[in-house]
């Protein structure tokens, strides 16, 4: 597995946490009074977050990375 940058792991929890925020089901078990961004911290770190990351080089290359 290709390691993702700190920008791409940061886009990649707020872009879980928006998606959250606007009623997508929960992979894990929440608890009371959890804010969205620390259920998308927690996806991310049980490495459950359904998420693909794209990266395109200056030569025209794109990389498709898969999260977990």
């Amino acid at each position: 597995m290709k390691k993702l940058t700190r920008f791409e792991i940061a886009r990649l929890i707020s872009a879980r946490a928006l998606q959250l925020a606007l009623g997508a089901p929960l992979l894990i078990k929440a608890e009371e009074k959890t804010t969205m961004l620390d259920l998308a911290k927690r996806e991310f770190e049980e490495k459950v977050i359904p998420l693909t990351v794209l990266r395109e080089y200056p030569n025209g290359k794109v990389e498709k990375v898969e999260v977990f």
